[in-house]
């Protein structure tokens, strides 16, 4: 069977020492929950520092003890938006850099059966339209919850939009490309294939449960 297609150009994917082992760490069944948490924390530090080189500045003037010198601030604000639950997981590596992010929550389940997204509940900060929005959640694997959530936060006028994962499947980044082409991704591993219950081979398994010991 052949891989769908992926544009590389859009996607990043992080090739860092402390990520291949920390990736490590969360494939392996037997790490407990509180080192599953700790590895996803350093792993999502280092995929937010990527995502967020995307972000705006511009040039101020500050005055240091000895003499005025050029600098820069952010340009336009970042709204952080997990795909809860295991989206949450990654939030603390965004405020890590941006401690005045705004945070939004979109709250989606896969469906057993038709292994498609179930949209249960949105909170998100105004001035998406403004803003740089940052997606968030460790498994990209049908594709299906990102592409909603990324429709969704449109729908409220977000129009510089991210998605940053830990493990991503074929499958998930082409349809991601397809129906939200000007999106970039960031991520960490590019997995083999989904299996037939759309799980990412190799994976982790389920990345909620295991952050949240309810395996």
């Amino acid at each position: 069977m052949s891989k769908p297609d992926i544009d590389y150009s859009r996607v990043t994917v992080v090739d860092h020492p402390v990520v291949a082992r920390d990736l490590t760490i969360l494939r392996d069944k037997q790490t407990p929950p509180q080192l599953f948490r700790l590895a996803l924390r350093r792993i999502g530090i280092i995929l937010a520092y990527h995502s967020l080189k995307a972000l705006p500045t511009q040039e101020i003037e500050v005055e240091t003890p000895i003499k005025k010198a050029g600098g820069h601030e952010f340009a336009t604000n970042v709204v952080a938006v997990p795909i809860i639950r295991a989206g949450l997981g990654l939030v603390d590596a965004v405020t890590t850099f941006i401690p005045e992010a705004q945070i939004g929550h979109l709250g989606m389940y896969r469906d057993e059966n038709t292994h498609q997204p179930v949209d249960y509940y949105s909170n998100l900060p105004s001035g998406l339209e403004k803003a740089m929005v940052l997606i968030v959640d460790p498994m990209l694997a049908t594709g299906g919850s990102a592409c909603d959530s990324i429709s969704f936060v449109k729908e409220k006028g977000a129009k510089d939009i991210h998605f940053m994962c830990l493990i991503s499947a074929p499958e998930g980044i082409n349809r991601l490309q397809r129906e939200h082409p000007e999106v970039p991704i960031v991520t960490a591993a590019i997995d083999d294939h989904l299996n037939e219950q759309a799980f990412i081979v190799p994976g982790l398994g389920d990345a909620g449960d295991r952050y949240f010991g309810t395996d």
